[in-house]
């Protein structure tokens, strides 16, 4: 009888071994995964940040910024993406958590008196636990799995914010580049007119009128140069730069626009089926429901141990045995368990179809944003630059020959800055609307977090936890 007992014991506890061995982590980290949601999206992996990444960052730095390279940096050397994929390393240490058992209790008791010595020893494992695991690892799979889409979305949500900083510093370095030369001709303007009215060939009035509108364009100048320091600034964190690395150079002008625009077919299946915030609802949702599935099954076992047992006392033989432990549910039947559970597979139900509806919607009004954009930027392109610069050849020719007075002259000019500068936000726009429409189709909503709260999403995993 003994040696049978000790045998169940030792069998039990291989089986439990065997089973929390089979729980390891992997080589990478679950970033492959990662890596390969993103370049298949995005076009780029990710990667931890290392002495190689750094040496890679100073590379493509030293190379001129591209959009592509400004992404690839930010990839590389962007701290809070490095957060997000510490994040994902703790998700995969819950993943291991959760396929081992918790540990075996070892209890030695010893009495002394005058009839002896009596010694008891126990051995418990969690019984429970082990009758769950398969379940429990399969529920902390699914959460790997999220967080991996999150981590994910993250990428790809850097990569928009990059290229969109990206586009916003080149414009705002190209329009200050053309308003600096606005400045030079109006500041040579006002100084000829100056001298012109001292000699008395210009009224007062005209004189004024140019001084004015040297310090209307001078005003101008300021706040180009305010905005392209903050245009670049803001690149420079999205990229993770600082000290020397801090001096960027930009391009002087923005890319050129395509021939024509792209037309995606069926816009709206595809983000469906290719939204990282769209994969992540649905998972939720399967995850809550494993959960759910959990719940039920131990809401009336809160506590089941299970050990070997003997006893032992001095001048007889020793006594073999088992011991098991159970929580009776007089007071606690599991029903709140239950119906949290539920609602929050409720909610977890309405959340996706929620996110589903926003995706279709946000991705036509993306691709209309974007149609608008390269319209609105090739009109100024092909028709209202060139006519503006014939305009302003005409109205010179007829200054030129005394048919036009400086103060049609200087509204002309007016209008040539304005024109300009808008071609350049137009150029800007659609680059920025395309940048858009690319992760309105595969990552996710601009103006929302991926999923709710972490408290929110775990709940019922400790629901889950507590049960068993």
């Amino acid at each position: 009888m003994k040696s049978k007992s000790m045998a169940r014991a030792w069998s039990m506890f291989a089986c439990a071994v065997v089973l929390s061995g089979c729980a390891g982590f992997s080589p990478d980290g679950g970033l492959d995964r990662v890596s390969s949601l993103t370049r298949d999206r995005a076009g780029f992996g990710v990667q931890r940040n290392s002495e190689a990444a750094r040496d890679q960052v100073a590379q493509l730095l030293a190379s001129g910024l591209t959009p592509d390279r400004a992404v690839q940096v930010a990839l590389l050397n962007n701290k809070r993406l490095q957060v997000a994929l510490a994040d994902l390393g703790v998700a995969e240490a819950d993943l291991v958590q959760a396929g081992r058992l918790r540990n075996p209790r070892l209890s030695l008791g010893r009495l002394s008196g005058n009839d002896g010595t009596e010694t008891e020893r126990t051995v418990l494992f969690d019984l429970a636990g082990l009758l769950t695991l398969p379940l429990r690892r399969a529920i902390e799979e699914r959460r790997f799995s999220q967080v991996q889409l999150q981590t994910a979305l993250q990428v790809i949500r850097l990569v928009t914010d990059t290229r969109r900083a990206y586009f916003q510093a080149v414009a705002a370095n190209q329009t200050l580049s053309y308003m600096r030369q606005a400045a030079q001709a109006t500041e040579a303007s006002a100084e000829l007119a100056q001298r012109m009215a001292g000699v008395g060939n210009w009224s007062k009035l005209d004189q004024a009128r140019e001084q004015v509108f040297h310090v209307e364009v001078t005003a101008q100048l300021a706040r180009a140069e305010q905005s392209a320091t903050a245009s670049r600034e803001k690149l420079i964190r999205l990229m993770g730069l600082s000290g020397e690395q801090a001096t960027i150079s930009l391009p002087d002008r923005l890319p050129a626009l395509p021939e024509q625009p792209d037309t995606p077919a069926d816009i709206e299946n595809t983000a469906i089926a290719r939204r990282l915030d769209v994969q992540a609802a649905k998972m939720e949702t399967e995850y809550t429901a494993r959960t759910l599935g959990l719940t039920r099954a131990t809401r009336f076992v809160n506590v089941l141990e299970a050990g070997y047992q003997n006893k032992s006392a001095n001048g007889e033989p020793r006594a073999d045995g088992y011991e098991v432990e159970l929580s009776l549910p007089l007071f606690d039947w599991g029903t709140a368990r239950t119906r949290r559970a539920e609602a929050i597979y409720m909610r977890s139900m309405m959340r996706t179809a929620d996110v589903a509806v926003q995706a279709r919607s946000e991705v036509r009004e993306y691709y209309a944003a974007y149609r608008t954009n390269f319209e609105v930027s090739r009109r100024y392109r092909d028709e209202i630059v060139p006519l503006r610069k014939r305009v302003s050849e005409e109205v010179l020719l007829r200054y030129n020959g005394m048919l036009v007075s400086v103060f049609e002259l200087l509204t002309d000019a007016r209008a040539q800055i304005t024109s300009i500068n808008a071609a350049i936000e137009a150029q800007r726009d659609f680059w920025i609307a395309d940048t858009e429409l690319n992760f309105a189709m595969h990552g996710g909503s601009l103006g929302t977090p991926l999923m709710p709260a972490a408290g929110s999403m775990q709940a019922p995993a400790a629901s889950a936890t507590a049960a068993h």
